[in-house]
């Protein structure tokens, strides 16, 4: 069967479809600094009085708001948040919004939510395979994490990450119920764009174009009506033992994988392993200009078992014709347990909404995204080494707006009718 890229973008907007996973407590995950004092950063240099630094180093509940607009070039730092309860609400920067460059965000204490920014590493100058590794929006042994409207392109580590100690520290690690308490867990990343990692770029590997990394025993991540596109592979990859729902995603041009499971025999050592848990579901995959025709829309790798489950999936070549939805890498010992009976549901997954709502400003989309989002529906584009392959870091003028408390809701930062 063909199914051509038109009939994706207009279809999905005529079917009835079967209902969407909703998975619990979804809008729960984290409450941020709700209730929380205001922040307001008035500088787009990285530190100093009144920058984002000084607000995310603040302690106890607090609602970061923007009262200018731009890019923030961070130096090659990594914004850490350790502190507990907070806000970033990029929605209340003026137009063109923020944009970080030259440096990514580490989210290590637990409830956070991050909302409206852009995150654009890049090189920042330094030389091919020279050490530069830097995440776009990570998050290590986190709880409550929310991520969501984000945009992320040009890592040259992961994208968009939850991580932490595979085991646990000390004897906080003796059981398996210690190593998902001493890693990420309760994860939501929701409605971003992560796109474009760097492939031969600066990581000392050389070759890490790579999108969402979730580690070992990650437990109750849940990514969706996301963008993934142009990353070489981990579109998503969740690692050994990691729990998780990825729902009404679209991943267009990977180069060697889409989605994929792997629980690696050799990092686990004398460890009992552990059984993996996801669902898949909803999610379209669009193989492009980049993409490895053995590729299929998701793939189980390694040698731990994987408890699965996926339905109203849609995978296609670069052609149109149908992708198979599931394969395998590696050593091909792991298997699939428990793998409930799929019935074949010809209807395609809503494509346009998610093409719509995602992004630090699909209301007001900077020229990096919208030229991300075309390429999805022109079937255009490919994975990059540099930023400078397209374009360069943004140069965009410095804008300032008041922040006024009246026009916005503060408990979920939307603003009033």
């Amino acid at each position: 069967m063909i199914i051509r890229r038109r009939t994706l973008l207009v279809g999905a907007a005529a079917l009835a479809l079967a209902p969407r996973a909703n998975p619990q407590g979804v809008d729960a995950f984290t409450v941020g600094g709700a209730g929380g004092r205001i922040i307001r950063v008035i500088t787009l240099r990285p530190d100093g009085p009144g920058s984002i630094t000084e607000a995310i180093k603040a302690r106890g509940k607090r609602i970061v708001v923007f009262e200018v607009g731009g890019v923030i070039d961070l130096n090659m730092k990594t914004l850490r948040i350790d502190e507990p309860n907070i806000t970033i609400a990029g929605q209340t920067a003026p137009a063109p919004g923020i944009t970080f460059i030259r440096g990514g965000i580490s989210l290590r204490g637990p409830d956070a939510l991050i909302q409206h920014i852009a995150v654009r590493p890049g090189e920042a100058g330094q030389a091919k395979k020279s050490g530069w590794e830097c995440d776009g929006i990570s998050a290590y042994a986190a709880d409550s994490i929310v991520v969501e409207n984000c945009s992320i392109t040009w890592a040259t580590d992961e994208g968009l990450s939850a991580s932490g100690p595979r085991f646990g520290v000390g004897e906080k690690g003796a059981t398996a119920a210690d190593w998902r308490d001493g890693t990420s867990s309760n994860i939501l990343f929701r409605r971003n764009i992560v796109a474009e990692g760097l492939s031969n770029s600066t990581h000392s590997k050389g070759e890490h174009s790579k999108g969402s990394l979730f580690h070992d025993n990650v437990r109750n991540a849940v990514i969706e009506q996301s963008l993934y596109a142009h990353n070489m592979e981990r579109n998503i990859l969740f690692k050994g033992g990691a729990q998780g729902v990825m729902n009404r995603c679209v991943v267009y041009n990977p180069g060697k994988r889409f989605a994929h499971y792997n629980l690696h025999e050799n990092e686990w050592g004398d460890h009992p392993w552990q059984q993996g848990d996801l669902t898949i579901t909803g999610n379209i995959f669009m193989a492009g200009p980049s993409t490895d025709p053995k590729a299929a829309a998701f793939m189980l790798g390694g040698e731990g078992d994987l408890r699965l489950a996926m339905a109203n999936n849609h995978a296609v070549d670069a052609k149109g014709a149908r992708l198979a939805e599931f394969g395998t890498f590696g050593s091909k010992k792991a298997k699939v347990v428990d793998r409930p009976d799929i019935t074949p549901v010809d209807l395609i997954p809503e494509m346009i909404d998610t093409l719509a709502a995602c992004g630090a400003r699909p209301w007001d989309r900077d020229p990096i995204d919208a030229r991300i989002v075309a390429d999805v529906k022109n079937g255009t584009g490919k994975i990059i080494d540099s930023e400078q392959d397209v374009g360069g870091y943004p140069v965009r003028p410095e804008t300032r707006a008041a922040f006024k408390e009246v026009e916005w809701n503060l408990e979920t930062m939307e603003r009033k009718a």
